[in-house]
Order: C-alpha cells, then structure tokens, then sequence
C-alpha cells in the first residue's frame, strides 16, 4: 500500500482551494491569519468601514439590477467605498448604464469600470478564475514581506484585480508576486496608497511588558 504524505504546503493549498470553491469565481478574497488555529479575516479598513462597503457592494448590485434586468453578467465589489465593476454587457450602453447606477449609489466614492461588451463568461473560464485565485490566495499568505490580510482578491477572464490600503511597497511586491503566476493573464491594482508613515499608525501597538504586568496583582 502507498502511504500518501501531506506537505504543509499541500495542505494550505488544500484548505485555500476548499474556500475559494465555495465562492463565486468573481467574489473576492479576503485573508486573514491564522491565530490560534482560527483563520481570522482583518483588513485595514474600520469595522464600521467594511460594513458600510459590504452595504454598498449590495445597493450598487441592486441598482445595477434594476437598470440591466437580466441583461449581463456584472459583478460588483468596493473597498474603502470604491466600487468596482467587472464581467460582461452586451452593449456599450449597458455598460454606461451600469456605472452610472454604481456612481449613484449611497457613499460610492468612487467607480473603477472593467466591465467588457462581450458574451457572459462560461462556466469553464469561471471554474478556472477560482482555481487562479486560490493560487493568488496562496501566494499572498506564502509571502513573507507581505501582509496577506492587507489585500482583497478578484478574478475575472484571467485578470486579478487587487484591492487594498497598501504602500507603494507592497502594491509593487504583490503585483510582481501575482504576476508570475499560472493562469494570470493580467493584474489589474485597485489601490489605494497610503505612505509608510501612515501604514504605521495603522497597525496595531505592541503591549509592553511592563503594561502587561501592570494588571497583574
């Protein structure tokens, strides 16, 4: 009998390839790490922030709705307010018609468009677009000059649209890092930079010792 031997980075990609099928192709990623055996999805935008983006994220896509009816295949995401709109329109009308709803939505800040006038994809560009984003997934965690956490991951036709607060540093790094990566037609950064000054008023403070101790009795 053969003894099969599971390699921790057959098994991150294991448990990577086991969430991502269990989204839409389109949806996006967003990683976290692990602590304590849970994976815990942060970011850098507030709690209140990434509720108001997920409220956005739904109001666009139903304005959109209303406008296009059945018309399309449009897949609407936004971080830190931004919105942005990818898939198919069958007409170039269509396609105004839905950044127009988007831009109209309640808080939208902003539309980033790469919506394309084109047949809506088939189920087998969709089923490859979620095996490229669990290896983009993957690639971002394996990273050790990275915050995975710091990015949002999405797949259409080939191209990963990165989103994020990120530094100049780190969109570089992620988009050269995503960029050799099979399947990955084009990288596309939905950024928005912040300096590495403003990065590091972002992240949380250690807690000295002597704070910790300073509750001990």
């Amino acid at each position: 009998m053969t003894r099969l031997t599971f390699t921790p980075t057959v098994l991150r990609w294991t448990a990577a390839l086991a969430a991502a099928l269990s989204l839409s192709a389109c949806a996006p990623l967003v990683l976290g790490t692990a602590v304590g055996g849970a994976f815990v999805a942060t970011d850098r935008r507030t709690s209140g922030m990434q509720l108001e983006d997920q409220g956005i994220k739904i109001k666009a896509a139903n304005r959109i709705r209303e406008v296009l009816k059945d018309r399309g295949n449009v897949n609407v995401n936004a971080y830190n307010r931004r919105v942005l709109l990818t898939g198919e329109v069958p007409t170039e009308a269509d396609r105004a018609a839905a950044v127009a709803a988007a831009a109209q939505t309640e808080n939208v800040a902003g539309v980033v468009n790469e919506l394309i006038v084109s047949l809506s994809s088939t189920l087998t560009s969709r089923s490859s677009d979620v095996l490229v984003a669990t290896k983009v997934r993957a690639t971002l965690v394996d990273a050790r000059d990275l915050m995975s956490n710091a990015f949002d991951v999405v797949v259409e036709r080939g191209d990963v649209y990165l989103m994020g607060i990120v530094t100049e540093r780190e969109a570089n790094r992620a988009a050269e890092l995503v960029s050799t990566i099979s399947g990955v037609r084009r990288v596309v950064k939905v950024f928005e930079i912040i300096s590495e000054d403003e990065l590091a008023r972002k992240l949380p403070k250690p807690v000295s010792p002597a704070a910790s101790d300073s509750t001990q009795p």
